[in-house]
């Protein structure tokens, strides 16, 4: 049996990844990353990487800053298999149109941790 499929819900552990990423107080992002990553945990997506708590909640932060006034929410169902989770999201204003989304493949700890995502963005903004 996989202990860890027992023990972690797909749609916490997403939900709170994207809680983490629709922070905006940096204290208390700092925070929610450090309760859901490794320590050396890693963060890859096409356009930016870090490795460690420090680094993640760091370019969250960066992410917030060029994306300001929207909000990220899950698009439907988060799946797990083994230690890894995948979900989409959509980046969208409050109540309005999703202006870029994606889909987040994580890989978990024994613990439940986040040890590394990879995000790939299937839309977005293109430059004018």
């Amino acid at each position: 049996m996989n202990d860890t499929k027992q023990t972690f819900a797909p749609e916490r552990i997403a939900d709170n990844y994207l809680a983490a990423w629709n922070e905006t107080d940096a204290s208390k992002r700092s925070e929610l990353v450090a309760n859901l990553w490794t320590s050396d945990g890693t963060y890859l997506d096409p356009l930016m990487q870090g490795q460690g708590v420090s680094q993640i909640a760091h370019l969250i932060g960066a992410a917030q800053q060029q994306f300001a006034g929207l909000q990220f929410t899950r698009a439907g169902q988060a799946e797990q298999v083994g230690d890894h989770v995948r979900f989409s999201w959509h980046l969208s204003p409050a109540g309005g149109q999703p202006v870029a989304g994606g889909t987040d493949f994580c890989q978990l700890n024994e613990t439940g941790l986040l040890q590394s995502v990879t995000g790939f963005i299937d839309f977005m903004p293109t430059a004018s």
